[in-house]
């Protein structure tokens, strides 16, 4: 929908794809839908969920056996975004980079995009 003809509106590094590969295989699932919500101390929160059925509106990006769907409210916040699984002594998960965001909180739980984009519209 946002995209750019011959680029992928994300990208997963090979940990990633590795992960959500995974987690598709174990769990059944079609994919991992990722979105965006209001809520956090920035403003917005990253969703994920596992689908069971692909929406025909979601951007859907395969890669390594991965399969990802970007929720078609969160496809203009996510356009350019890296998304990497990280694992250290204290935790593991997936980390998104994403070029889009002008702010995040301490915690790195919640973000927030430039207004330009429309992340003050209500949900």
């Amino acid at each position: 929908m946002f995209g750019i003809p011959g680029k992928a509106a994300i990208t997963l590094t090979p940990r990633a794809s590795t992960q959500i590969a995974k987690l598709m295989e174990r769990q059944g699932h079609q994919g991992l839908r990722i979105g965006v919500k209001k809520g956090g101390c920035a403003g917005m929160e990253y969703t994920m969920d596992y689908v069971t059925e692909i929406d025909p509106n979601d951007e859907v990006v395969e890669d390594g056996g991965a399969r990802v769907m970007i929720a078609p409210m969160a496809q203009m916040f996510l356009f350019g975004t890296e998304i990497d699984y990280e694992v250290s002594l204290l935790e593991s998960g997936f980390k998104f980079r994403n070029p889009n965001v002008v702010d995040a909180c301490g915690c790195g739980e919640s973000i927030k995009f430039d207004d330009a984009l429309g992340a003050e519209r209500p949900a």
